[in-house]
Formats: C-alpha cells, sequence, structure tokens
C-alpha cells in the first residue's frame, strides 16, 4: 500500500508536488509578498507625483495606459499587470488559509496558558491584517479604479478624483488603517519572506529586519502623506 501511494505521488506533476507541500506553499507566498512589495513601491512613486499638480498627476495617469505601445494595444499593459496581481493575491491567500489549516491540525490542542512562543504584535496581526487588506483591495478599486464608490469620480480625472475621495473624513479612517495593516503586514512578511528563502544567518537576520522595516516605514509613510495632505489642505 505504501509503496502505491509513492508510486501515485511520483506520477504527480511537479508543479502539483510542490504546491501540495508546506515550504511549496510558503515559497509561493514569499515570492508573491515581494511582487506586491516591487509594486507597492512603483504604486507609491506614482501617487507621489500629485505634490506637482494636476496636470503632472493626470499625465501620468494617462502615460500608464499607453505603456507597451505600439506592441500592446491602449490601456492593455494596466490589465496584463492587473491579472498578474489578481493570481498573485489568489496564490498569496490561498497558500496563507492552507498553510493555518495545517497548522491548526499539526497542534488542535491550544498552547498551555504562559506557553504560547512569544511573538511580536506584527505576528499576531498577520492574519487578520491580510484578511483586512483583502478587503481593502476591493474597496480601493471600487472607489479610485472603477469610480462605483466616489460619488464625486469623473473618468479621466485622477487628481479630482482622489481629492474628492480624501476630502471625506471616513474614507480617510478606512485608507488609514488599512495602511497600518499594510505596514505591519510588511515589516514581518518581508523578514518571514527571507526566511522562507534561505536568509538565515545572525548578521543577514539583523539586515534584513532592518530593511523590513525600512520598506515599511517608507510605504506606509509614502501612501499616507496623500491623503493627510488633502486633508489639510497642503493638496487641493
Amino acid at each position: 500500500m505504501a509503496s502505491e501511494l509513492a508510486t501515485a505521488r511520483r506520477k504527480r506533476p511537479a508543479v502539483r508536488l510542490f504546491w501540495e507541500s508546506s515550504i511549496g506553499k510558503k515559497v509561493v507566498m514569499a515570492a508573491t509578498g515581494l511582487l506586491f512589495v516591487v509594486f507597492l513601491l512603483a504604486h507609491m512613486a506614482g501617487n507621489l507625483k500629485i505634490f506637482f499638480g494636476p496636470d503632472t498627476f493626470d499625465h501620468y495617469a494617462a502615460w500608464l495606459r499607453t505603456i507597451g505601445e505600439p506592441a500592446l494595444p491602449y490601456a492593455w499593459f494596466l490589465w496584463i499587470q492587473r491579472a498578474v496581481l489578481v493570481v498573485a493575491l489568489v496564490l498569496h491567500v490561498t497558500a496563507a488559509v492552507q498553510l493555518s489549516k495545517r497548522d491548526r491540525r499539526a497542534r488542535p490542542v491550544r498552547y498551555a496558558h504562559g506557553q504560547r512562543p512569544r511573538a511580536t504584535f506584527a505576528t499576531h496581526t498577520m492574519r487578520w491584517g491580510g484578511a483586512t487588506l483583502a478587503v481593502y483591495i476591493v474597496w480601493h478599486i471600487l472607489d479610485l479604479t472603477v469610480g462605483v464608490a466616489n460619488r464625486d469620480f469623473v473618468e479621466g480625472q485622477p487628481f479630482h478624483n482622489v481629492v474628492a475621495d480624501f476630502q471625506v473624513w471616513w474614507v480617510n479612517v478606512i485608507y488609514l488603517v488599512a495602511l497600518l495593516m499594510l505596514g505591519l503586514h510588511i515589516n514581518h512578511g518581508f523578514w518571514s519572506a527571507a526566511q522562507t528563502l534561505g536568509i538565515k544567518s545572525a548578521t543577514r537576520d539583523r539586515t534584513v529586519k532592518t530593511v523590513g522595516t525600512v520598506l515599511a516605514v517608507v510605504i506606509t509613510g509614502g501612501f499616507m502623506i496623500v491623503p493627510i495632505s488633502v486633508m489639510t489642505g497642503w493638496v487641493s
């Protein structure tokens, strides 16, 4: 029986075997997480163009739709990018949920009082922070991409849409809370991804934690400054 199971397992495609293993899921989470960090840095840099005025910001948004021309039709690059990010998000979330279930099955009995391993606040918020971010991504798309959640949305005028959006106090609360969750997620997730990819020495560990913290602060701060500037009247 054991030999039959081993034979059946060997017949499975290598990609499926990789995905079914815990280390495979962790590698997928690490790779997709790093992809999100690169995207967020680029997205943040683009958002900061709002401080150069509506003409510059709107021109930048229009330029994004021309990337790849004439090899790609108008706006195809953005749709390809969105498709890649959606697939990455599905893989990231699925791997996280499945790993969490495996952890619970491996230890069905909770830790005795006082015996739970020490963990940072960021570690404790990874699960709920990830869920919060998933919900926020849907809101963000409906709000500033599709425009159905922004009552003042005007097609083709991203500067106007951003300013109109962040003049609403509760929209800012949603945005800022989501960004705080994002910062915590990056701070711990970057270190976790490095561990999965084999960076485990004491010296490298300190460096990775520092880089993760810097990335978390830069990305969180870079995104936060936009709604704060709108709220304070710096951008209007």
